[in-house]
């Protein structure tokens, strides 16, 4: 595989802003994440994929037939097209440092935007490699550019290299993911898979099929606005209730004081005024009870200041979003094993561990496309520090075709 013409791939790629709108019901949130597909149905056809479809959701599906003459379970390979909300996507300046030598990396020099392995530890990982960032304005959206340029690119080598044999893929590219949505419209019966993985991990030889539930909250806090100078007694300030709420939660139980399984609440959006304050927030654990104790504890609270103050002035909006995907995979832990020998052929070391969020992999499971997800190799996403190596990236879709190979394998026996 040419590792140049993977860079070239995901720089192209993460050039096409694709921001996605959590406040905007339309689907795709984005007109701009058309952009990005119409370019990927282009791409599919010049590569030799099959049965390509752009949907009016803006789901992208495709097909690598088999080329074998027995039957092999048809196995998919899915990533997301949208970058976060949280941070821009517009104007991408991708920045490449190769045969990184261990040091800070200047994001950008006018503004004194460094990327230092001395916080950010996992750089140290990938000295001697070739390493893509931002120029320290945007995120980068190797989240899930990274994903998709790993799928198109190990299509094109199988199909280059037809002495490789497998069975049916199929591959897809879904909008919305970062906003929660990007399985809902989702159809499984048509995408035909067996089972699927999704390319939308972190660092290099991740490999899970664990999951946070998830649920997300608006909170509205209703005040009283009076001229400052008469408002004893009759002014309502919205936003002081509002930091008692935020004050009441557990302190420690936030992403930045919380790893491994542990949940956390987090507040990620605050819009106020006197007369009415919004606090956006995502409400996350691995454990289904301790989840439901989270939501459970979450309206408590409102109830208990709105009993404080004596009228219903805190409302609380709060909608799962995803489950564990834990339950839908474990009866079926051979796609997992098939992902970890694929890895280990390669000679990467797996790293099977739980999600600290979540993927359409978990979703695509309860729907009955069982999905566990896989590195794509990008770190610190959705912020100004993201980088890929690209040597992950390789490696990544390296992956993906030798899970093509053992499956037809595996079938054969």
């Amino acid at each position: 595989m040419n590792i140049q013409h993977i860079i070239d791939r995901f720089i192209k790629y993460v050039k096409i802003d694709t921001q996605s709108d959590p406040e905007n019901t339309a689907f795709p949130s984005t007109e701009k994440q058309w952009d990005l597909a119409k370019v990927l149905v282009k791409d599919l056809e010049e590569i030799g994929m099959t049965d390509i479809t752009l949907d009016e959701n803006c789901y992208i599906m495709a097909t690598l037939p088999s080329n074998l003459d027995y039957e092999v379970p048809t196995i998919g390979f899915i990533s997301h097209i949208d970058t976060s909300p949280d941070y821009s996507g517009t104007n991408v300046k991708p920045q490449v440092h190769r045969d990184y030598n261990g040091g800070d990396i200047v994001l950008n020099k006018e503004d004194g935007i460094v990327l230092s392995p001395n916080y950010f530890e996992d750089l140290n990982l990938y000295k001697g490699q070739t390493i893509i960032t931002t120029d320290g304005t945007t995120l980068l959206g190797a989240d899930d550019k990274a994903g998709i340029t790993e799928i198109v690119s190990a299509m094109k080598y199988l199909i280059n290299h037809p002495e490789i044999k497998h069975g049916k893929i199929r591959v897809a590219f879904t909008p919305d993911e970062e906003v929660g949505k990007g399985a809902h419209l989702f159809d499984v019966n048509k995408f035909g898979a067996d089972w699927a993985y999704t390319m939308d991990g972190s660092q290099i030889g991740e490999l899970e099929y664990e999951n946070f539930n998830a649920a997300g909250a608006k909170v509205t806090i209703s005040g009283k606005i009076v001229h400052p100078g008469y408002a004893k007694g009759k002014m309502i300030n919205s936003m002081l209730i509002a930091n008692e709420f935020i004050s009441q939660l557990p302190q420690k139980e936030v992403p930045e004081h919380t790893e491994g399984y542990e949940g956390f609440f987090h507040l990620y959006d605050i819009k106020g005024t006197v007369e009415k304050t919004e606090l956006s927030y995502i409400i996350r654990d691995h454990d289904m009870k301790l989840f439901e104790k989270r939501k459970t504890d979450f309206q408590s609270l409102a109830n208990k200041l709105n009993k404080k103050f004596g009228s219903d002035i805190i409302s609380i909006d709060m909608q799962d979003q995803y489950y564990n995907m834990k339950e839908k995979i474990e009866p079926v832990m051979h796609i997992v094993d098939i992902a970890e020998e694929a890895m280990k052929n390669i000679g990467i070391k797996p790293l099977i561990k739980a999600i600290r969020g979540g993927t359409d992999g978990s979703q695509l499971s309860y729907k009955g496309l069982p999905c566990p997800n896989i590195f794509a190799g990008g770190h610190n996403f959705h912020g100004r520090y993201e980088y890929v190596p690209a040597e992950s990236m390789l490696k990544a879709t390296e992956v993906i075709v030798k899970i093509a190979e053992i499956t037809a394998k595996r079938a054969k026996k």
